[in-house]
């Protein structure tokens, strides 16, 4: 049994990171955290043209027609390059229509998605931290959906939402006048986030979706993103102590942070097997995908929280300035952590799948 890539699959991830290399310097990181959002679009837009915005699309809709856990190596080198760009939001929905959606809703979107000639994103959450397809209470009847919506991704410019309604449905909701988004602060500013009011606005529902196997989708794409960034962390950390000086000779070679760098690339490297195998089971094992993506969730995210703190210890006094770029890797695992459920709320997941 072959439990590496494949050859495309590492051609897909080394043509992201020549991209996000050339394209999304940690300079143009920063300016985006800094407020300057003019070049996110171009971002996106070189992005779609090399296939991300279409990845979990049929190639009857002109996407790629790959698998959940393509759409989780792209997150990787995303998270890497603390990347800010429209990717989550727009990946969910396009699983949620690809693989819930009527004929007719797929040839109306999903071309236009895959393309990148059209955004989408996903409103799961409400008030009171309640992510979870049995805990939404937004009212979907007679073709119209009333409610609010929080911590919706990218919602800002996106055509198209995937909502989750009252009974674990999902409905799919276009932008207009009876849908009200207002920015809302958040740690991450390379992924913004939203309130969406929904005041009787039109939807159509996607009949055949499952709303648990797109929250298990989320799951995996947070825990490779914060796994891409956690790995990203421990290499800059390695660098700088390499490269910083102290009583005539380099960090590196002081025994306390030797063995703090060695822990750090512990919690992180084995931990890879978990979000590959949540989402090949996503496509391959359904029984367990459940359980896999709420353990990788769970784990990952956190192991990143720790390795985040430790990338700040390690730089000093300067890791906890805004000129340290590490600070940008620190709040992408920390939204990586929190959306979607912190890690308390996918181990009780866990444990009730397992019926503990």
């Amino acid at each position: 049994m072959n439990f590496a890539l494949s050859e495309e699959q590492e051609l897909l991830q080394s043509t992201l990171r020549r991209f996000v290399a050339k394209e999304c310097t940690p300079q143009v990181v920063r300016a985006i955290f800094d407020g300057e959002r003019q070049s996110v679009p171009a971002l996106w837009k070189g992005l779609a043209e090399i296939g991300v915005a279409g990845l979990a699309v049929p190639e009857s809709h002109g996407g790629a027609g790959l698998e959940l856990l393509e759409q989780a190596l792209v997150a990787e080198e995303l998270g890497r390059g603390a990347v800010p760009v429209p990717f989550l939001g727009h990946a969910l929905a396009t699983v949620a229509l690809a693989r819930g959606g009527s004929a007719a809703q797929q040839s109306a979107w999903l071309p236009r998605l895959a393309a990148g000639d059209a955004r989408a994103t996903v409103a799961l959450a409400e008030d009171g931290g309640r992510w979870l397809p049995t805990e939404w209470s937004v009212e979907l009847a007679n073709g119209r959906v009333r409610g609010r919506k929080t911590l919706v991704p990218e919602a800002e410019g996106a055509e198209l939402f995937v909502v989750g309604c009252r009974g674990g449905a999902l409905a799919l909701v276009e932008a207009g006048g009876s849908v009200r988004v207002t920015a809302e602060p958040t740690l991450d500013r390379g992924r913004p986030l939203a309130t969406l009011d929904l005041g009787g606005a039109p939807a159509e529902v996607l009949a055949r979706a499952d709303a648990s196997r797109l929250v298990d989708a989320g799951c995996v794409l947070l825990a490779a993103d914060a796994f891409g960034a956690a790995h990203q962390l421990v290499r800059t950390t390695a660098a700088y102590l390499q490269t910083r000086q102290q009583f005539g000779q380099s960090l590196a070679q002081f025994q306390a942070l030797k063995h703090q760098l060695a822990n750090m690339a512990l919690d992180v490297d084995p931990a890879r097997g978990l979000w590959w195998y949540a989402a090949h089971a996503f496509d391959h094992a359904p029984a367990e995908a459940s359980r896999a993506a709420s353990l990788a969730k769970a784990h990952i995210t956190e192991r990143a929280q720790q390795v985040a703190r430790d990338a700040v210890e390690c730089h000093g006094g300067i890791g906890f300035t805004w000129e340290c770029d590490v600070h940008i890797g620190f709040k992408r695992v920390l939204f990586d952590r929190l959306w979607l459920g912190a890690p308390e709320l996918h181990r009780e997941r866990y444990a009730a799948l397992e019926g503990w």
